[in-house]
């Protein structure tokens, strides 16, 4: 490896390299205009099934699970490879220009949700599920939840990137992002020694925040073969939780939802009704 010494000022003049250098970009904004469809429901969805993807539409099959009809949605495939973040009206609903972003139709004014942290709080205050509203409950809900807002980049951007997509492998990087998750793991799993679930004896949006990314990896869905790599068979206390929550009949739909990518049989790339999981995916669509 070369010895870099950083400029007195840094300037965007050559491409980032790794799995998304056509996508990076310093500046912020629409790059082209393109209006974002709408569907029949009240919440309109424009998503990926990426881990913050599938926190929302888990979120929204649970409670659908639950009997809450007004969390009936149309889900909207943004192909984030492609660039559909950066259309102007995505841009819109989200000036970050990151999946997950939500429009909620349902009252007199119109209000757009983005950061799927928020859209999760969001959703459980309108419905009044998988939130607790009295004190202590609530707050360890809470610090669960933006524990994962802050802990995944380092999984995600961190690992992740040096471990499966940066264009060389770099050892420091590597190290640096395997220690920080491994100890990331035994923080989750010295919690779930104690409890069910993080919040507590209940399922809350804290599990459907942290099971996308740390549950995934966990049960070896994530950036190759990082399970082994990782070790996380390990974290006993994990994959108890991780293997519970993703046996959940919600779970597994809020998974297949807005994805493009693996076994044709889990990608529905669009959902705008309950009966699309059952003739919608893309295995039957070929079929046809």
């Amino acid at each position: 490896m070369t010895d870099y010494t950083p400029p007195k000022v840094w300037t965007w003049n050559k491409p980032s390299g790794g799995a998304f250098a056509s996508i990076n970009r310093p500046i912020a904004g629409p790059t082209h205009d393109k209006e974002l469809p709408v569907g029949k429901h009240p919440l309109q969805l424009y998503s990926l099934a990426t881990p913050n993807g599938v926190k929302v539409t888990v979120m929204l099959e649970e409670l659908l699970a639950r009997g809450h009809k007004g969390a009936e949605y149309d889900a909207w495939l943004i192909r984030i490879n492609d660039g559909d973040q950066f259309g102007s009206g995505f841009v819109e609903v989200n000036p970050n220009s990151k999946i997950p972003a939500l429009m909620d139709r349902s009252g007199e004014t119109t209000v757009r949700i983005f950061e799927s942290g928020s859209i999760l709080v969001y959703l459980a205050e309108k419905f009044g599920k998988f939130l607790p509203t009295e004190q202590p409950a609530r707050a360890e809900v809470l610090s669960w939840l933006f524990w994962q807002m802050g802990s995944a980049p380092y999984l995600g951007g961190g690992f992740g990137h040096f471990y499966a997509y940066a264009p060389e492998k770099f050892e420091y990087a590597i190290d640096r992002f395997s220690m920080e998750v491994k100890r990331q793991m035994d923080v989750l799993d010295r919690r779930l020694a104690e409890t069910e679930y993080l919040g507590g004896k209940d399922y809350s949006i804290a599990d459907m925040a942290v099971w996308p990314w740390y549950g995934g990896l966990a049960l070896g869905r994530m950036y190759n073969d990082s399970a082994e790599f990782l070790s996380v068979q390990e974290y006993t206390h994990v994959q108890r939780w991780a293997k519970a929550i993703d046996a959940r009949p919600a779970v597994k739909r809020g998974r297949m939802v807005n994805r493009a990518f693996g076994e044709p049989a889990m990608q529905l790339h669009e959902r705008h009704d309950a009966s699309d999981f059952e003739t919608k995916t893309q295995d039957r669509l070929a079929a046809e």
